[in-house]
């Protein structure tokens, strides 16, 4: 029985042809996010800190952080800060949501395929869902 079974195919390298046909699984996804989210909060990193000081100075310079999303920033229109603080809630959310995920795996030693699946889609879907519940409040949907 075991010389009828269909041999698996073997990916050793993948080739750019390839790339359509492959499956990432969901930890892989989450693990690629992980990385890209880590990248846009330490590139924003100026932007951020420029918020949190702006926010906490005084009740004018509070104003004028508020103005920001509203009117925009110099050139750059309001809508686009919006976007750009919408990339760093999603990037914050997801970047600590795997985190956690991680932290989980290895305090419990939870590193079966099955276990790696299902908190990857939990990752993915919790943060996804937070991000677009707080994108909603600043385009203020609600």
């Amino acid at each position: 029985m075991a010389d009828t079974l269909k041999p698996r195919p073997e990916f050793r390298n993948i080739h750019v042809t390839d790339l359509r046909n492959y499956r990432l699984p969901p930890a892989g996804i989450v693990s690629i996010l992980h990385r890209i989210s880590g990248a846009i909060l330490f590139l924003l990193l100026p932007f951020i800190i420029w918020m949190f000081d702006t926010s906490i100075t005084s009740e004018i310079s509070y104003e004028s952080f508020r103005s920001a999303f509203v009117a925009g920033i110099g050139f750059v229109p309001g809508w686009f800060v919006k976007l750009v603080a919408l990339a760093l809630i999603w990037g914050y959310l997801h970047h600590f949501i795997a985190g956690v995920r991680h932290l989980w795996m290895d305090a419990t030693h939870s590193v079966s395929k099955q276990q790696g699946h299902s908190s990857a889609i939990v990752t993915l879907v919790l943060g996804t869902l937070l991000a677009v519940l707080l994108g909603a409040k600043l385009f203020g949907l609600y």
